[in-house]
């Protein structure tokens, strides 16, 4: 089978200790930023269709990739979050925004 996405770093370990022939190849810079978008998007995907608390997990994972390779850290990644939410709100309530004038 033919895969061309980013997958956990275990992921050739597993495949190894069950026999299993693979290839691989290590991306960085701005083909890895690529594939952690493309990996966001297939996990929010299974996310959406699954409802399984375990694809929030990986849309986390791929969330602190992407800190990483943004050189940030998810303390300030919650930092912003709880600057938006004092500001802006979060999305508890449930509102649905209709109409504007």
């Amino acid at each position: 089978m033919k895969y061309d996405k980013l997958v956990r770093d275990k992921i050739p370990e597993i495949l190894k200790s069950k026999g299993v022939g693979f290839l691989t190849t290590n991306v960085s810079g701005q083909k890895y930023k690529q594939k952690l978008y493309d990996k966001l998007n297939e996990e929010v995907d299974e996310y959406l269709e699954s409802k399984e608390i375990e694809e929030l997990a990986d849309i986390f994972e791929v969330i602190e990739a992407l800190c990483f390779v943004n050189n940030t850290t998810l303390k300030d990644l919650f930092k912003i979050k709880q600057d938006k939410q004092k500001e802006r709100g979060g999305f508890k309530d449930g509102i649905v925004l209709l109409k504007t004038d």
